[in-house]
This record gives C-alpha cells, structure tokens and sequence, in this order.
C-alpha cells in the first residue's frame, strides 16, 4: 500500500483532513506533516486577534497521522479489509502553540498492536524542530 493510498483511505475530508504527507511509515511508526491554513474556521474565535490552533485539533493531527494512518496500514498489511480506527484514549502534553500557516511534523511509535487495539507514542514538532506537543493515543480497529 503507497502512502497515497493510505491517506485516500482516511476516513475524513477538507476541512477535517489534517494529513498532508506521510513521510515514511513501515510496521513500527509513521511520520507525517500537515500545514495549518490560516483561513481554518476555528481560527476566527481562537483567540480573538490572536488565533493560535486549539489543542483539541493538534490531538487529532496526531491521531490522524500517527494512529489512524498507522492502523490502517498495519490493518492493510494483515488483510484485504478496509479498515477505520476509534480513538479510546489520549494523554497529550501541550508544549508550545502553534500559529495559523505553521507547518508541523508528527513522529508515531507503535508501542503495540494486538487485538484491534493500536496504541503509540507520539511527538509534534513546529518548523524549527522544537516539541509543539508530546503523548501517548490509543484507539480500537472497527
């Protein structure tokens, strides 16, 4: 499976597409980037006059790229069957904000995979290689 194929797969779209490249991806982790457009609707009222992304979202970039993308290649490579991930569990540290037009780097670690449940440790890091945000996600193969 190319990584183009796996984030054809993703189950989302624009504006919730948080994946714009995978970089290398094999059965222990991914790498990913995604650049957050500064035109983002949540960026109009987080914060007023001075938009930084919520944490919320920079979760589900993590998850996007180092669960989601992680789980259905790992499901791919085990079967034929297409294959979604529901997240059950995140624990994130938040280090560093991040500002609409900046473009992050996701490093995913599988810390295991077996019975459906996938769960990894992952690392967010701005264009200047510094940490945006640290943590371990967790989610179920449906």
């Amino acid at each position: 499976m190319t990584k183009e194929e796996i984030i054809a797969k993703l189950p989302y779209s624009k504006p919730f597409l948080f994946v714009d490249e995978i970089i290398k991806i094999d059965e222990n982790g991914v790498e990913g980037c995604y650049t957050f457009d500064e035109n983002l609707d949540f960026y109009k009222g987080h914060f007023k006059n001075h938009p930084v992304t919520p944490g919320v979202i920079l979760t589900e970039v993590m998850a996007q790229i180092g669960l989601v993308c992680l789980g259905i290649f790992l499901m791919n490579e085990n079967s034929n069957k297409t294959a979604s991930i529901a997240l059950t569990s995140s624990d994130i540290a938040f280090l560093k904000p991040v500002y609409p037009n900046e473009k992050v780097r996701v490093i995913s670690e599988k810390i295991y995979f077996r019975f459906g449940k996938l769960k990894c440790k992952l690392h967010m890091t701005n264009q200047k290689s510094e940490a945006v945000c640290t943590g371990i996600i967790a989610g179920m193969m449906v």
